[in-house]
């Protein structure tokens, strides 16, 4: 063997060396029954139940590591995830002096879980999470994630949470003493791009959230194909929402949730025949609800919450038509649970609908809610109310209150106009009356 070989074979055998002291140390300080020391570890380390169902094996490259499979973690004795595989990187100096401290964390094929019982939370599948400088205060307190730090990139390829379809989703993420800051998070929904930052705060004794969110040019198609199988219009559609809300449940969160939403779209295209048209003749004919057309203000997100369980068939099956919508404005305060309508209507090429009242996330219904088809001084021509549950609303006949339709209601508004007529004005926002 030549003398300029040996140093390599040296140096290798040198890292086998060490690899094998490691491995020797490892096994001493885990002790015969290393997965249930594992698993004592990784549950005081989360502050959480973690089993390992499957293998556990101990890696040396490119550091030294435990892998195990099937790991289920459970808080309280509701499981929150599972995942396929997991690494824990174990930094090597407290181990050869006898201590596990836990570095890094690697997990791939994971499935998130929140509130899965009672149906109100999510399930995130195919999920990727690379969490490094992991530490866990000392003082820890009765919530699991208090006093945790550490930074991390999550990957999902799909996050459902009820009819809503979150997919490839992506976050950064930096925790302190159980502060987390997700910036950004990114995701698909409705075709559209979706961005923002969320804030969770872990350290006090009610866990606070802030969120800031916005979903560009998603499709209008998309976000009611769950009200009807068949396509019933489509167009862009912007949507962005400022939220606060604090609680350790679902329930508790909508209970508190304060800050606005809003809801733009432009130039969309409604097949679900004329509503110029229909309105010429609504006073005889009524060929359609207003309220119907009112659910249009509650496309994308909130709308999945709010439409769910109530029948649109008539807007749905109409006889045909189309409508083209110039604009559209949903715009909403929202007071702990209670979405208050500031600025929601839309305008067709000839004729303006808006509405008015209160959606009550809380108890899950309609308060006070009126669609209404008003004349270019936001006076109502028209209007229609709709109360009670979310899920099967009463929705009231139709009230016409200015018995005047076609040519006269157009001389009615000019008159109005000429001579400075007063109204009980309905809508005064943003969408301007047809010209």
């Amino acid at each position: 063997m030549s003398n300029s070989r040996k140093p390599i074979l040296f140096a290798v055998g040198g890292v086998v060396g060490v690899l094998v002291l490691v491995g020797a140390v490892a096994l001493l300080v885990l002790g015969v029954n290393a997965k249930r020391h594992v698993q004592t570890r990784a549950s005081d380390a989360l502050g959480m139940e973690v089993t390992v169902g499957g293998r556990l094996n101990v890696g040396f490259l490119p550091s030294f590591h435990i892998a195990m499979e099937n790991v289920q973690i459970r808080n309280r004795g509701s499981e929150v995830a599972s995942a396929r595989q997991a690494s824990l990187w174990i930094e090597l100096v407290p181990l050869l002096q006898g201590e596990v401290r836990i570095d890094k964390v690697e997990v791939t094929h994971v499935l998130l879980y929140a509130d899965r019982q009672s149906g109100k939370g999510f399930e995130a599948d195919s999920c990727s999470l690379d969490v490094s400088h992991f530490q866990r205060s000392e003082h820890q307190g009765a919530t699991p994630l208090k006093g945790l730090s550490f930074t991390a990139a999550l990957a999902c390829g799909t996050i459902r949470t009820g009819d809503l379809v979150l997919s490839d989703v992506k976050s950064s993420i930096d925790g302190k003493e159980g502060v987390f800051n997700l910036d950004p998070v990114t995701m698909r929904v409705f075709g559209g791009l979706g961005s923002g930052n969320i804030r969770a705060d872990f350290s006090g004794p009610v866990p606070g959230y802030r969120v800031h969110c916005s979903l560009s040019k998603f499709r209008l198609a998309e976000s009611l194909r769950t009200l009807s199988p068949r396509n019933v219009g489509d167009g862009p559609m912007d949507f962005s929402a400022n939220l606060s809300l604090k609680g350790e449940t679902t329930d508790e969160m909508v209970r508190s949730a304060s800050g606005e939403a809003s809801l733009h779209g432009h130039d969309l295209t409604l097949e679900i025949g004329d509503i110029d048209k229909e309105l010429v003749h609504y006073q005889s004919s009524q060929g359609f609800n207003l309220v119907d057309v009112g659910a249009l203000f509650f496309a994308g997100p909130i709308g999945l919450v709010v439409t769910k369980g109530y029948n649109f068939a008539s807007i749905f099956q109409s006889a045909g038509g189309s409508s083209q919508v110039r604009t559209l404005v949903s715009e909403w305060r929202i007071d702990r649970g209670v979405a208050q309508a500031r600025d929601v209507a839309m305008a067709t090429k000839q004729n303006r609908i808006a509405l008015k009242g209160r959606l009550d996330f809380v108890n899950g219904r309609f308060e006070d809610v009126t669609v209404a088809w008003i004349d270019a001084q936001g006076c109502a021509v028209a209007q229609q109310k709709i109360h009670g549950p979310f899920g099967k609303p009463e929705v009231e006949k139709p009230n016409v209150l200015i018995s005047l339709a076609g040519p006269a209601l157009t001389l009615l508004r000019q008159a109005r106009s000429l001579f400075g007529g007063k109204c009980d004005v309905f809508y005064a926002g943003s969408v301007t009356p047809p010209r």
